[in-house]
């Protein structure tokens, strides 16, 4: 008996070990590739479109200009989807994540330990966050960017497809969901996991528009670091 207990004993401390092991792992590959830089910062000059990184302190939003010549963003998802359906909103955040974190957890008091599961290992589907707002205000969490035409034509053509649409080639909302008064949740395409979060998303964005960027992170302190 006391061999048996020995033994499951051991065998408790090996997984505990190799799950500490493979979180630290993880750690601490995410802080190394997040401390390496690519693409570079746009300065502001005449054509180039002004834009935000925005963050809520886990989750990063990318946040653009309602309309450019090159898109009204109104047109593809409307200010009708939200609760306010605030028309005088000039800026709207995307942001890319978890379905069941979205949609079943407004606050970290609201997570379950299934939802967490599910969208860590592979087993939930995704969603898009959009909120409108009338202009960030610069600081800690909210870094402005510039754009140029080509690659805001790129950054478009990333945010657009990762949206998941219907028969009728419309963006699918997820009606009665929302954290507030002006902002709505849509399906999306991709499935959430360790390696591929919603920082990961905008981090993704980012090099897509080549800005300034972080090889790879899950976080959106891994984005922020490049832009102190």
């Amino acid at each position: 008996m006391a061999a048996t207990l020995q033994k499951i004993g051991k065998g408790i401390a090996y997984t505990g070990a190799g799950i500490l092991g493979a979180v630290a792992l993880y750690l601490g590959t995410s802080f190394i590739l997040s401390r390496i830089p690519v693409g570079t910062r746009t300065p502001p000059t005449e054509g180039t479109i002004e834009a935000y990184i925005l963050s809520n302190g886990v989750h990063t939003d990318i946040v653009l200009p309602v309309r450019t010549s090159q898109i009204d963003w109104s047109e593809f998802i409307p200010y009708t989807d939200t609760p306010a359906s605030d028309t005088t909103m000039r800026y709207v955040g995307f942001g890319w994540g978890d379905k069941g974190f979205y949609l079943d957890t407004p606050t970290w008091a609201d997570l379950k330990a299934s939802t967490a599961f599910e969208a860590m290992f592979w087993l939930s589907s995704s969603a898009m966050h959009t909120t409108f707002y009338h202009e960030p205000s610069e600081g800690p969490d909210c870094v402005r960017i510039y754009l140029k035409p080509a690659d805001y034509a790129r950054l478009i053509e990333f945010i657009k497809t990762s949206f998941r649409y219907d028969t009728q080639g419309r963006v699918q909302h997820i009606a009665g969901h929302s954290y507030g008064r002006y902002d709505a949740f849509y399906e999306a395409k991709r499935v959430y996991n360790l390696f591929y979060t919603c920082n990961t998303w905008a981090n993704d964005g980012l090099k897509v528009a080549n800005q300034k960027a972080a090889l790879w992170t899950p976080f959106d302190s891994g984005i922020f670091y490049q832009y102190q």
